[in-house]
């Protein structure tokens, strides 16, 4: 099965959410962080930088949990407003 590339509006909810989970790590240290939420460092700057930018829900989930985040918070941080332009050709 081969994926379609990400939409514009896929990309910048992953940039949205890495922001958001960067700054709620705040001062501690990525391993720390993906210790407590059971993933790689690697996978937690993956997401944070934008690499990763539609990371698996338990995963999400499990950093959430670590930095004391509600799923809701985190999904109204990432949301895209409706009026944004949308890409149609996918």
């Amino acid at each position: 099965m081969v994926r379609p590339p990400l939409t514009a509006q896929e990309w910048e909810r992953g940039r949205r959410l890495g922001d958001l989970l960067r700054h709620a790590r705040g001062d501690r240290s990525m391993a720390e962080i993906a210790a407590l939420a059971g993933i790689s460092a690697e996978t937690l700057r993956k997401i944070e930088t934008g690499r990763a930018p539609t990371p698996a829900f338990f995963t999400v989930t499990a950093l959430a949990g670590a930095l004391g985040l509600s799923l809701e918070s985190l999904a109204a941080a990432c949301l895209i407003p409706v009026d944004a332009p949308r890409d149609l050709s996918a």
